[in-house]
């Protein structure tokens, strides 16, 4: 991680006292803020309805949350219940984000987005990435899809939606509770108390109504050879790799199995050399699902990625279910 990133996180979710000398910067962004809001509301900036329901799965901060495994249970829960879903992305990171490209298991994350590719290997649903999230909802729905679900895509409101749904990490919270880029903020803290449903991405001792956690269980080399429980690297040293929000949740998890690690962090999508993890002591490297879709099928019996599941109590989650369905008949009806 680098010495930029770490003085970040600090000021973020430490309270360093030199980020101040960002506060004016947040100011602007609060300026911003404000005046695209009262564009959209005069009506100067145009919204547009796509011909299907639209549900958005974002944050109200930078960095992860959780946002691609919710989105992934999401559409397995739809589709469990008669629904066709559809998955809409920007596909950040991606080369080709300014237009529309369908996305499948063989896309390249280069091209399209690592957080797409991903998805699109384990949800199997129609996917498409485009900057223009509108012009992406209306080729899914072109495809057959019956219900659009927006990885990301709170701030985005230019595409009408008919439920929201914000991640919020629950061990960071919304650290300092400052705007970009004296904080993490993309939007007021007050946005919560707009959008349907907050839930909440683990977290010590939290009592969130809507608590979900990302359970990890099992190692898979990058080869696809073999998959092994994580218990069974107990009391080994290994190598981890992280270039997601936070870098951090990803070694706890492997502590938690009682992995010794040695950490690696990288900032968000960056990509990562084969060269870069080649550390030359024999230990295993584990990676995160995200970083291994960038990676490709690489050989060698020591790299590994660790795939995390969406793990909610089911009566919370048959609530939070029931409650979009309910939704999606209104917007069923409204759009004939």
């Amino acid at each position: 991680m680098s010495l930029s990133h770490q003085w970040i996180e600090k000021v973020w979710y430490e309270g360093a006292w030199s980020g101040l000398i960002l506060l004016p910067l947040s100011w602007i962004y609060r300026l911003i803020l404000a005046i695209r809001s009262a564009l959209y509301q005069s009506g100067a900036f145009r919204t547009y309805k796509a011909p299907a329901p639209v549900i958005i799965v974002g944050n109200i901060t930078a960095g992860g949350t959780g946002k691609t495994p919710t989105v992934l249970w999401l559409v397995q829960q739809l589709a469990a219940r008669g629904y066709n879903p559809g998955i809409v992305s920007r596909g950040y990171g991606g080369s080709k984000s300014g237009t529309s490209m369908r996305v499948d298991a063989d896309s390249d994350p280069a091209v399209v987005g690592d957080e797409p590719v991903l998805l699109a290997r384990r949800a199997q649903v129609p996917l498409a990435v485009d900057a223009d999230r509108v012009r992406a909802a209306t080729m899914l729905v072109d495809d057959g899809v019956d219900v659009i679900v927006a990885d990301d895509g709170l701030q985005h409101r230019r595409l009408e939606r008919d439920y929201e749904i914000c991640v919020v990490d629950g061990t960071r919270g919304l650290g300092n509770r400052r705007l970009l880029p004296a904080g993490p903020l993309r939007e007021s803290p007050r946005r919560l108390d707009q959008v349907d449903r907050v839930l909440v991405n683990g977290g010590v001792g939290d009592t969130a109504a809507y608590r979900f956690d990302l359970v990890a269980s099992e190692a898979c080399r990058l080869d696809g050879s073999l998959a092994r429980p994580l218990d069974g690297f107990r009391n080994k040293t290994v190598h981890a790799v992280a270039a997601i929000g936070n870098p951090q949740r990803f070694f706890d998890t492997l502590r938690e199995h009682g992995i010794q690690v040695i950490e690696h962090a990288f900032p968000d999508h960056q990509p990562i050399a084969r060269s870069a993890l080649k550390f030359g002591d024999g230990f295993d490297v584990f990676m995160t699902e995200k970083d291994a879709v960038k990676l490709g099928r690489s050989p060698g019996e020591n790299y590994w990625y660790v795939p995390v599941n969406f793990e909610m109590e089911p009566v919370r989650a048959a609530a939070v279910l029931d409650h979009i369905v309910v939704r999606l008949q209104q917007a069923r009806e409204s759009h004939g």
